[in-house]
């Protein structure tokens, strides 16, 4: 028992990942996961189903106070316009380059491997593509008719532009808004803690993500798209541990096999909710307290990342777009290649915040190099599993960006980065409340109330 209790949270949630991947199998291939039976209605989409979406619930309402609250103090503690202005054009460089690096290699091995030549996969499935909002209007939605919609409606953009007004507002109002500056900063180390207590449950809650997502999860599917899906794994799995790590390397000089030992974490919260946003606040918590990036570069980078940085889906629309054209036999040629690098990069902008973002981008795609839309029917019964990698690659190159800039303007603790416990969560210390913090609560509530 004092084994377990040693075990460090990383340690505990692939575990949970390990068994939950374990129980789905076993589920799927006896067959337990058929409609009507008990395992079916009351285990998977029961308990499992509860479980899970009641974490990832937990998860989302910290984002919105999270990201605002962290965006004033890091603006405030930047206390350098400039500054703020040259993190925003660093972070936005690096991740368009590092989508349209990830969209050209995805192509490249695609192409080479010749996924979808000769098959022919007969599917039900259809897909009708949503239409997407043209860039102007992305741009225009930037600035909040409504800030408090806008945080409502988990607009991240918005919510960005409006937290960052407010930050310099208070710089130039001064002494003024001190009061407010110190309120910020506690109510922002509130936040922390309230992601220090939701993951502390992070085991259980992945062991019922992870368990519920491999038991629906047709094999059968996987098998018949076996070329497809090996060769989107493959192009993931390239440029996180290559891609990413080369780039890290080369702009920060900083360590990849410490940065890809400390941010497991964060891959697997990604892994099992499907949802950079979803994510921001364990990816927040990992890149300040266990990479040592200052709070000023990271409360913009990591929602400014999770909002536009889709390196994850840029793969799978490169390797799509080559499968479907293949199964089609259509030719794109290298005019067509190039126009789907251009347009899944600038698409990673004009769809921001846009639900289903991957399939919405595939098919306004598809459109402008003449694929059929129809044909993303093709690939929709193993995109789940997909979404769930490559939201893990995306939030990788969250941190892999927020390192690189924190970095290069000093705003980086290296002691930190280089620590390989620094920063680790105990999930018992987690839900600890001290006697004598609660006695003084108890006393300054009684105070109050006497005046």
């Amino acid at each position: 028992m004092s084994e377990v209790k040693k075990m460090s949270l990383t340690v505990k949630v692939l575990l949970g990942m390990a068994l939950g991947i374990i129980v789905g199998l076993i589920i799927n291939l006896t067959g337990m996961n058929a409609p009507g039976t008990f395992i079916n209605e009351y285990i998977v989409n029961g308990l499992f189903h509860v479980i899970g979406k009641m974490f990832v619930n937990a998860l989302k309402m910290l984002v919105v106070p999270l990201v605002f609250f962290s965006l004033i103090c890091g603006v405030c503690g930047i206390g350098d316009i400039r500054m703020l202005g040259r993190v925003g054009g660093k972070s936005f460089a690096l991740y368009m380059m590092t989508t349209a690096i990830a969209i050209a290699t995805a192509i490249l091995i695609a192409v080479t491997f010749g996924i979808g030549k000769g098959m022919n996969i007969a599917t039900k499935a259809e897909f009708a593509g949503k239409e997407q909002p043209p860039l102007s209007q992305v741009l225009i939605d930037i600035i909040p008719k409504n800030p408090i919609a806008s945080m409502a409606n988990g607009d991240m953009l918005p919510i960005i532009f409006f937290s960052i007004l407010l930050g310099v507002s208070m710089l130039m109002l001064g002494k003024k808004a001190k009061s407010f500056i110190e309120g910020a900063e506690i109510a922002n180390e509130i936040m922390m803690k309230m992601v220090n207590i939701i993951m502390s449950v992070a085991p259980y809650a992945v062991f019922a993500l992870i368990a519920k997502a491999i038991s629906t999860l047709g094999l059968d599917l996987l098998a018949s798209l076996a070329g497809y899906v090996g060769v989107l794994v493959g192009a993931l799995m390239f440029h996180l541990f290559i891609t990413l790590m080369i780039v890290l390397k080369v702009f920060s000089g900083l360590s990849p096999a410490m940065f890809l030992k400390k941010i497991r974490n964060v891959q697997v919260f990604a892994f099992s909710t499907a949802s950079s946003n979803a994510t921001i606040p364990v990816t927040m918590r990992t890149v300040t307290e266990r990479f040592g990036v200052n709070n000023s570069v990271a409360s913009f980078t990591v929602p400014f990342g999770a909002t536009i940085n889709m390196d994850g889906t840029a793969i799978m629309q490169g390797v799509a777009t080559v499968f479907i054209a293949n199964v089609y036999n259509v030719e794109l040629g290298i005019s067509g290649y190039l126009t789907v690098i251009l347009m899944s990069v600038l698409a990673s902008i004009g769809t921001a915040g846009v639900p289903g973002v991957g399939l919405i981008m595939l098919s306004m795609v598809f459109t402008q190099v003449g694929l059929p839309v129809e044909g993303i029917g093709l690939i929709l019964g193993v995109d789940r599993l997909m979404d769930m990698i490559r939201t893990a690659v995306n939030v990788s190159g969250d941190a892999t960006v927020s390192s690189i800039v924190a970095k290069s303007e000093g705003k980086m603790d290296l002691s930190i980065y280089n620590d390989p416990d620094a920063g680790m969560l105990d999930t018992d210390e987690a839900l600890e409340i001290d006697d004598a913090v609660e006695a003084e609560m108890k006393a300054a509530v009684e105070a109050t109330h006497q005046k």
